[in-house]
């Protein structure tokens, strides 16, 4: 028998779709949902992967798994080490890494996230479409 998700994790899902298309437009290439233990593939440009689904999890999953890395980071910066405390940087809100042909985008809360791959764009295209992610995510859905 195959699980259908529930409406809430739809409603979820195409939150943060719909949070990043118009924002990104044509650029976007995926958006991923992901968690410590797994991640669910929301959004992958048609173009991509040769619209064999199988292959862009496959693909995605190195990325998620490089990615998860932000757990930690998340929490360390709130930490005091060594009896000092971290620079004031203020609350985390995303992490975005810059490449020559693209971005990858990451929002961190609590212990769930979003990845956000795209083209290359103007970086306050990113930084609007991030923070409107992070307040999904505080606002506590679980996919």
């Amino acid at each position: 028998m195959t699980q259908t998700p529930s409406d809430s994790s739809v409603s979820f899902a195409d939150s943060i779709v719909s949070t990043c298309r118009p924002t990104l437009g044509d650029a976007l290439r995926s958006v991923i949902y992901f968690t410590r233990e797994d991640f669910d593939l929301l959004y992958v440009r048609q173009d991509l992967y040769g619209g064999d689904e199988e292959k862009a999890r496959a693909v995605k999953a190195g990325l998620v798994e490089s990615e998860r890395t932000g757990f930690g980071p998340q929490e360390a910066y709130g930490r005091e080490t060594h009896g000092e405390s971290t620079p004031e940087f203020g609350e985390y809100e995303f992490t975005l890494r810059v490449f020559s042909e693209g971005f990858i985008g990451r929002v961190v809360v609590g212990d769930h996230g979003v990845i956000v791959t795209t083209d290359e764009l103007e970086l306050s295209e990113f930084e609007e479409m991030e923070v409107a992610l992070g307040r999904i995510l505080e606002s506590g859905w679980k996919a």
